[in-house]
């Protein structure tokens, strides 16, 4: 790593104080054993790049940290290791780590795991994206949309993205009255224009998940 060219920004990243301070580290020595990649500071983290594509991106969380490879989906993941952070996340996944321990101990399927990442890129490979059409609307909101017209209008009127996360959110229980009961529970905000994850309380276009309980911060 000492002939590599260390980006600066990164440099200061790693200076910092964090929980996953260490393992940042030893997993920057490990991408950087990598020959190919250049090392870059995008979103905040390191990020390692093969002629300005993105291949895989150092990041932390406060349960483990993790790196992120931009086109997981397209790996074969012999290991099982890989994780799709959300059902919303198409092209990427994760390997996370929780100790140093965990890190050294895979060092060599890392390895693995990056450079295939790059010849997956090298042969111009790119991840199937669903399009909207592709999800099927559940039954239960079908239904809605018949009971109530106006619902069926506000809900064509999100953006495609914010349709998708409402017919993914409607869509995950296994029992109909659930997937009903949260069909009722977000019909206030599709008739007000709004995406599952949106602020409600109008104060606010940074926190999500919000239900509005933050417009009471800072009052007593």
């Amino acid at each position: 790593m000492a002939n590599r060219k260390l980006n600066p920004k990164v440099e200061e990243f790693l200076s910092k104080d964090s929980p996953w301070k260490e393992e940042y580290v030893k997993l920057r020595q490990i991408v950087l054993e990598c020959e190919e990649l250049v090392e870059e500071f995008k979103w905040m983290h390191p990020c390692y790049t093969i002629k300005n594509k993105n291949i895989v991106l150092i990041h932390g969380f406060k349960e483990y940290c993790a790196l992120l490879f931009h086109k997981g989906a397209l790996l074969k993941d012999p290991q099982g290791i890989l994780i799709q952070q959300t059902e919303n996340v198409q092209a990427a996944r994760q390997i996370r780590f929780t100790s140093l321990q965990d890190i050294v101990k895979l060092e060599s399927v890392i390895k693995e795991y990056i450079h295939e990442a790059i010849e997956v890129e090298k042969s111009g490979l790119e991840v199937t994206i669903k399009e909207h059409k592709e999800y099927i609307i559940p039954e239960e909101l079908e239904t809605k949309f018949e009971e109530i017209p106006e619902l069926k209008t506000a809900f064509e009127e999100l953006t495609p993205g914010r349709q998708r996360a409402y017919i993914l959110h409607f869509s995950q229980p296994k029992q109909s009255k659930t997937r009903v009961a949260r069909i009722e529970k977000a019909m206030e905000r599709i008739l007000n224009g709004k995406g599952l994850n949106d602020c409600i309380c109008g104060l606010s276009q940074k926190m999500p998940n919000c239900d509005g309980s933050h417009k009471f911060v800072g009052k007593k």
